[in-house]
């Protein structure tokens, strides 16, 4: 494997982001959370294996085979570098702490790091670069900034007049500027994703990459260097062809153009329906649609034309079409396989092959559809139940005794019991009537029936027979009556009873 123990669900969308998106090693970087040296490496590895895109049908231990099929040694490191931001956050942000205590943690982390003065001058010499602000420089239909706005608006509930905060969604084109804007319930990841997917619709295509904040629903795992992009995320942005490039940690000035985009739309969309009151998110964003058709029609002030001819003119001809379908959200999660070969999920039990008992899968489930991955390959799909703490099991998935098993009913095993004789038959149905639940009496009946592989079918009959005489019907019973051979002992005779004629015996027509 990778020295940075990359999985291969990266190393995927790394080439697929080299290959189909044309994107630069350091935007692949950014967004798959490697470092741009394993992405150059990874790049190289599938060329010398003579791969292209689209990848040819391989699962993950076989392209891992392809492309590391020797385990490389560790190199020598670079003396690491401090946090610079974050120790400077600190000296800011904290009073009483001096570089001294700041430089002896970071001593106490790497012992073979920079000798206090040395530390000194390369905090100095950071410092002084940090009003420094590089232009960007947007390039038509590169990129698309997302975020929420720190202002809400009240939904009210028109039957308990209780007031919801909804959160707005901004997104904002680079080159042109182009605004969307929407309300949604929550920052959840449901609605982050879904405000994506409505974002591409409004467009009308797709751009080459996203550049969100580090929110949980975006970010699994934010860092200034390698952040991970949640699952779902990623599906989604592979989905639609483009690549996630969040922001750098606390760098609002990465996304400075939907940090702008959310301040016009506080000011000019949700400051102009302040006197307005709205009972569903529905109506809120019907009137944030017009308020938002105004805004991108608006003319710039400095600029010639509005919003929306820029978009018309740079970014819409340089996008990416639309798919055929828009995408189904999905959520992903990892489980490992029970010892009943199956995996929970939102208190539902799903069953993969048995084989797998032990393992760990991922577990895509989408509104209809639950689906486990092992090692990229599905090995099981099922239609999603809110049956809380109830299985669905899939007859292939079970071992060939549980499948058995499974297949045992009543009837069958009176049936059965018939095939070797009457009193066998009234041993199976007297057995499982006493039981409230039948199946309780299932292993019972399969042990008297199993006695006839060890004995004849004769014998077990006559057993049975006996049993039911002596009101023994039980699997011991039965198998005692057998390993003795009382079974093949005449039945006792019961005493008939005569009647007797006598004075003192009345008959029933003396009481008439």
């Amino acid at each position: 494997m990778p020295q940075e123990r990359v999985t291969m669900r990266k190393i995927r969308e790394m080439l697929r982001l080299a290959w189909a998106c044309a994107q630069s090693r350091q935007s692949i970087a950014t967004s798959c959370g490697v470092a741009k040296t394993t992405v150059t490496k990874t790049i190289a590895r599938a060329r010398a294996a003579g791969l292209s895109w689209p990848l040819p049908p391989l699962d993950d231990e076989a392209l891992e085979r392809l492309l590391y099929p020797i385990v490389l040694h560790h190199s020598v490191r670079a003396l690491p570098q401090p946090d610079w931001p974050f120790l400077h956050d600190e000296l800011v942000s904290r009073k009483n702490l001096t570089l001294m205590l700041l430089w002896q943690e970071y001593k106490e982390q790497q012992p073979d790091g920079y000798q206090y003065s040395y530390f000194c001058d390369l905090y100095r010499h950071w410092h002084k670069r940090l009003d420094l602000s590089l232009r960007q420089e947007h390039r038509a239909g590169e990129k698309l900034f997302v975020d929420y706005c720190g202002q809400t608006l009240p939904i009210v509930d028109p039957t308990t007049g209780e007031i919801h905060e909804a959160q707005v969604f901004v997104a904002v084109l680079g080159a042109s500027n182009f605004t969307y804007a929407e309300a949604t319930p929550s920052q959840s990841l449901p609605d982050w994703i879904g405000s994506h997917v409505r974002t591409f619709a409004f467009l009308g295509a797709v751009p080459k990459a996203v550049v969100p904040d580090n929110l949980k629903s975006g970010v699994t795992k934010p860092c200034r260097y390698e952040p991970e992009i949640n699952a779902s995320y990623a599906e989604m942005a592979a989905h639609y062809g483009t690549a996630i490039v969040p922001a750098r940690v606390r760098r609002p000035k990465d996304k400075a153009k939907v940090e702008v985009g959310v301040q016009i739309v506080q000011r000019f969309i949700l400051a102009g329906l302040r006197h307005r009151t709205f009972f569903s998110l529905a109506e809120a964003n019907a009137a944030i649609r017009e308020r938002l058709e105004l805004l991108n029609n608006r003319p710039f002030r400095k600029l010639p034309g509005s919003r929306l001819s820029r978009f018309l003119e740079l970014d819409c001809p340089a996008l990416f079409p639309l798919p055929v379908a828009a995408y189904e959200y999905a959520e992903w999660k990892k489980a490992r396989v029970h010892i009943d070969y199956h995996v929970d999920f939102d208190g539902h039990y799903y069953s993969v092959p048995h084989r797998l008992r032990g393992e760990q899968v991922d577990v895509r489930a989408t509104e209809s559809t639950v689906e486990c991955f092992h090692k990229g390959n599905r090995v099981a799909s099922h239609a999603r139940s809110r049956i809380k703490g109830k299985p669905t099991t899939c007859d292939e998935h079970m071992p060939k005794v549980h499948r058995e098993y499974a297949e045992w009913s009543p009837q069958r095993l009176i049936a059965w019991a018939a095939t070797i004789g009457e009193s066998t038959a009234r041993v199976v149905t007297d057995i499982l009537e006493r039981r409230t639940y039948p199946e309780h009496g299932f292993r019972s009946c399969m042990g008297i029936l199993s006695l006839a592989k060890r004995f004849d079918k004769q014998r077990l009959e006559a057993a049975c027979q006996r049993a039911l005489f002596i009101k023994g019907v039980s699997y011991k019973s039965i198998k005692s009556i057998l390993e003795n051979n009382l079974d093949q002992k005449p039945l006792p005779h019961q005493p008939q009873l005569f009647p007797v004629a006598h004075d003192n015996i009345r008959g029933t027509t003396y009481y008439q």
